[in-house]
């Protein structure tokens, strides 16, 4: 039997990004995974079928972190192509940034997180290797805050 090559995919998967804000820091997680993983970025992940995006996203922050948030708006989308090094795409994910606000819990990597923790929004790219559009998304964030 010989291995075949995956199908490209036929249309996006829609997943959701969970930015909490919190005096002056966001809460972001360590990828364990690809497409990005070792990077710093926000919990999230797909949307399930019949799920609202909000609720995706305080399920997923929950899953990858622990911590509770209420989930109260969308900030913005974006797509996220992962592709071979030979350019031919894997996944195409349109990723749906939801505001979240913090209720209580201490960030604790769970789930495909290698790590979770508190970031000052201020010295984030200073001090960890960011996912794509991550600096922009959070001070987008804060400034609706």
């Amino acid at each position: 039997m010989h291995d075949l090559a995956p199908s490209p995919p036929t249309r996006p998967v829609v997943a959701v990004l969970a930015v909490v804000i919190r005096e002056g820091a966001v809460l972001l997680v360590q990828r364990a995974n690809p497409p990005d993983a070792g990077l710093w970025g926000f919990p999230g992940g797909k949307v399930d079928l019949g799920e609202t995006l909000l609720a995706a996203a305080a399920r997923e922050l929950f899953e990858e972190t622990g911590v509770t948030a209420v989930a109260d708006g969308v900030i913005t989308a974006l797509d996220a192509h992962d592709r071979t090094d030979t350019g031919v795409l894997r996944h195409h994910f349109v990723l749906v940034a939801v505001r979240c606000v913090w209720q209580h819990g201490t960030p604790l990597a769970a789930d495909d997180a290698l790590d979770a923790k508190w970031v000052e929004i201020k010295d984030m790219e200073a001090t960890l290797v960011l996912s794509r559009d991550v600096a922009a998304v959070a001070r987008q964030a804060a400034a609706m805050a």
